[in-house]
């Protein structure tokens, strides 16, 4: 079973056992107690952080009043399709939170992201992926690096193969993300063409959005939109803070402004020929002819 119908599965059976429990007029603590659980058990199930087990979910839709044979037949096969979710083997790297953003972008047809600072983790290289993650902690392991370095490779594979196909990709950068010399210029002219190689893939859409704008709708900073295949499955919005804290929520008021957000961003970036652009953009900085870099240097000629 791929990746994206195991997180998807697993996303669906939580959404259906809250209904039922509501359905049943049910509180989670009840509910703990009737099946001899913790309730910290119940709420991790219904958040969708752990799955459940075949001999445990059986009880529970007795436990709901759940009788209708095909309805059980098709919770127990979401369960069974629902055990193996994306990136858990990096748990010890991420937060609960994180792996949930790892399991819906596995999961989600439409992926909008607004980056400001960086590059979203499945457009990099392995080089800038590396040089970020020093740069983030100056204390990390080498394993470490190599581990979280693995599962940002993985997550590009599985969404860029993907793209044009099973699902669609809209990336808009702020200028300084791709103006900032992450690794050093040969790094970033690398980074650069690896991006347009993106850019021109059928499913991805790549905006870059100017200094020159100003203020903008997206000046709070960066976040994720996604949208799925089933309309069981709301919109979720995800905002991480400098701290690495992630803020989410599927309220369709919160998902709807952002997206409206993500709409204004776009008609203020600019979107043709970006694979050239950002091709000419590594040449020159590789050649050392950045405009900032430049001025600071004239400015040192005129003190000294």
């Amino acid at each position: 079973m791929s990746v994206p119908s195991a997180a998807l599965q697993r996303l669906r059976l939580r959404t259906e056992l809250r209904r039922a429990r509501t359905s049943a007029n049910l509180t989670q603590r009840e509910v703990a107690k009737m099946m001899e659980w913790s309730p910290s058990k119940l709420i991790r199930i219904e958040a969708g952080e752990v799955g459940i087990s075949i001999n445990d979910l059986r009880p529970l839709l007795a436990a709901y009043g759940i009788t209708d044979r095909r309805r059980i037949d098709g919770l127990l096969d979401l369960a069974r399709g629902s055990r193996k979710m994306p990136y858990t083997e990096y748990r010890d790297l991420y937060s609960k939170e994180v792996l949930q953003f790892f399991a819906l972008e596995a999961a989600a047809s439409i992926i909008r992201q607004y980056n400001s600072l960086v590059l979203p983790g499945p457009l990099q290289t392995e080089e800038y992926a590396r040089a970020i993650m020093r740069a983030y902690d100056k204390g990390i392991s080498d394993d470490k690096v190599d581990r979280a370095v693995e599962a940002r490779l993985a997550r590009q594979e599985q969404l860029t193969s993907g793209a044009g196909s099973d699902r669609e990709l809209f990336f808009i950068l702020d200028e300084a993300v791709v103006r900032r010399q992450v690794g050093g210029r040969g790094v970033m002219h690398a980074q650069l063409d690896r991006l347009a190689e993106f850019a021109a893939q059928p499913g991805i859409t790549i905006q870059i959005l100017p200094l020159s704008v100003g203020a903008h709708p997206g000046i709070m900073g960066p976040f994720s939109l996604f949208e799925f295949e089933t309309d069981e499955m709301p919109d979720s919005l995800f905002i991480e803070n400098s701290r690495g804290d992630t803020y989410s929520s599927n309220a369709p008021e919160e998902t709807g402004r952002y997206l409206e957000r993500f709409w204004e961003l776009e008609d203020l970036a600019v979107k043709d020929d970006i694979d050239t652009l950002l091709r000419t953009l590594g040449a020159r900085m590789d050649a050392g002819s950045d405009d900032l870099e430049r001025l600071l240097h004239e400015r040192d000629d005129e003190s000294a």
